[in-house]
């Protein structure tokens, strides 16, 4: 790879005691043509990581810096997982196959570079959650069990430990631009920006967008775009990530690294996943204004190739995006026919007020007046006359409870596995969540962007 030399560093793979399959995404696996590997080989690729043919000869642990808790930390980078492979979808685009739990490298610090087997099930939950929800996620590819016990303060220990392998189309962050920025290597950034804009094109700016025909402007647009719209799904789907740091933000607008995660049990802004998260600063409500924010220190990145003016005018395109993302991703889960932003947004409006009100779970609320069949009244009744519900034919709809993901059963699926090994919960739930998502069907993007 001609950018290894400043993007990343070779490393070596853990030796662990054990790889046990324990789950194995063959519906992604089929869009790269793994999916016919038997258990010896996907162990062997994703659990000794063996090399695939053609493919990267030596994992690579990628470099970045970021800001954490928006505090600047250039001590950062892959710590416990790394680069694996990189090919081709069925679609013709990139995708990388990249590790969490596979053994210490350069930027460990003082970590173990390990996982749990919990973390790796939680991750499985959420990805296919997320996935069914319509979110722009990092999917789970395999999850393989390797036999050392570890200990952890936030964990019963000493507890399973599992090295993980997810499916995205990219591992270049925001901390990836500020590293550079850092260290003042504006060639590197050029080619970086090259990179992007080759392998994850997105339309071209606005007609009367400042500077843009400037490649830096136009990652600046296309990355603005994508994290409105991110930012609009996490929403929409209840999902509060925790850590939106600036290292975890995907230029893709890809969501991934999923850590302290939850459901909303009732619509409630001030809800925070991470028992650190002491502010409030990723809570629900303001995961918007996080998303926004690190766009705004891509925007300071970028001034090594660009203008500020031009960049700021791209910034602000955010928070319009935002609004329209959130009217046609609530319009699609609550299976209306979108009827324009102004009259969309009154629609959310209400949703919200009565969700609060209420007290209502997110998941239930949105199953329950599906196309505007659920019994309402009031400013909900009002802001939804008028609306068309979408065509259902799949039988989810005729359920007698939707599917969601609160605490409560991600701990009994995990209590069942780590008390008698009992994986069918686990299984049962991804059916159930796939199941979900094909009612679902694709959720609405925005214009240009796969």
């Amino acid at each position: 790879m001609a950018l290894a030399e400043w993007l990343a560093d070779p490393v070596a793979a853990a030796d662990f005691p054990t790889v046990q399959v324990r789950f194995r995404n063959d519906r992604a696996a089929a869009g790269v043509g793994l999916a016919g590997l038997t258990d010896d080989e996907w162990a062997a690729h994703f659990g000794r990581f063996a090399a695939l043919p053609g493919n990267l000869p030596q994992p690579l642990a990628l470099r970045y810096h970021g800001h954490q808790f928006r505090v600047y930390n250039p001590d950062i980078g892959d710590g416990r997982g790394f680069l694996f492979a990189q090919m081709r979808g069925h679609d013709g685009r990139l995708l990388d196959l990249g590790t969490k739990g596979s053994g210490t490298t350069p930027h460990s610090r003082s970590g173990d570079g390990r996982l749990t087997l919990k973390g790796a099930v939680r991750e499985i939950l959420a990805t296919e959650m997320l996935e069914a929800l319509g979110v722009n996620t990092s999917k789970t590819f395999s999850v393989i069990e390797t036999g050392e016990r570890l200990w952890r303060g936030d964990e019963p220990s000493p507890t399973r430990s599992a090295v993980l392998v997810r499916f995205s189309h990219s591992h270049i962050r925001i901390g990836t631009f500020q590293r550079l920025l850092a260290l003042e290597q504006a060639d590197a950034m050029a080619a970086l920006i090259d990179y992007c804009l080759t392998h994850f094109p997105g339309p071209p700016p606005p007609a009367d967008a400042p500077d843009r025909d400037n490649p830096a402007i136009r990652l600046m647009h296309n990355v603005v775009e994508r994290m409105a719209d991110l930012a609009a799904s996490y929403m929409v789907a209840g999902f509060v990530h925790g850590v939106l740091n600036t290292d975890n933000m995907n230029i893709t607008g890809e969501s991934f690294d999923y850590g302290p995660w939850r459901w909303l049990p009732t619509w409630d802004p001030g809800f925070t996943a991470a028992y650190f998260d002491h502010s409030g600063l990723y809570a629900f409500g303001r995961q918007p204004e996080a998303l926004h924010w690190n766009c705004g220190q891509l925007a300071v990145a970028l001034r090594l190739h660009a203008e500020t003016a031009p960049l700021v005018a791209a910034l602000e395109r955010f928070g319009p995006l935002y609004m329209e993302a959130v009217a046609r991703r609530w319009c699609w889960r609550l299976g209306v026919i979108p009827q324009g932003v102004d009259a969309d947004t009154q629609v959310v409006a209400a949703c919200e007020a009565a969700m609060r009100e209420g007290g209502l779970q997110p998941d239930a609320f949105f199953f329950t007046h599906r196309g505007g069949r659920g019994p309402a009244s009031g400013a909900l009744a009002e802001a939804l006359a008028g609306y068309q519900a979408v065509e259902e034919t799949h039988p989810y709809w005729s359920d007698p409870a939707p599917q969601s993901m609160l605490i409560d059963e991600v701990e009994a699926i995990w209590a069942a596995i780590d008390e008698s090994d009992n994986w069918a919960p686990l299984r049962a739930k991804i059916a159930a969540l796939r199941r979900m998502g094909a009612a679902h069907g694709p959720a609405p993007r925005p214009a240009g962007h796969a």
